[in-house]
């Protein structure tokens, strides 16, 4: 992963994304996915842009599927803002950078 975007798993996701003190946004994706991989830049910029007040981070759902089931997350890309162990915001595909900013500003 680069610069201020981490991988967590199914074994550290509580400890990295429920547990955490700074707002989580949890990109699930897989590498086979090509709308993933385009959406990929606007999260890495993101996470440079608002690092300190928004922790970013990405998790394979193809090597680490229980997560991705008890969030129910269907079609990847799917973005997740988690705050407080709660989800507040859901993001499903791929969207502008701009959009994601906004949709994540409403929460920081």
């Amino acid at each position: 992963m680069a610069g201020n975007v981490h991988e967590v798993t199914d074994a550290t996701f509580q400890g990295e994304v429920l547990q955490s003190s700074t707002p989580v946004l949890v990109d699930f994706w897989a590498p086979w996915c090509g709308p993933c991989r385009q959406l990929a830049p606007h999260v890495e910029a993101l996470a440079n842009e608002l690092n300190g007040k928004l922790k970013v981070v990405k998790l394979n759902v193809d090597d680490n599927p229980v997560a991705a089931s008890q969030y129910r997350v269907q079609g990847i890309p799917t973005l997740l803002l988690f705050k407080g162990g709660q989800i507040q915001e859901q993001i499903v595909g791929y969207v502008p950078k701009d959009s994601l900013k906004r949709s994540l500003d409403r929460h920081l």
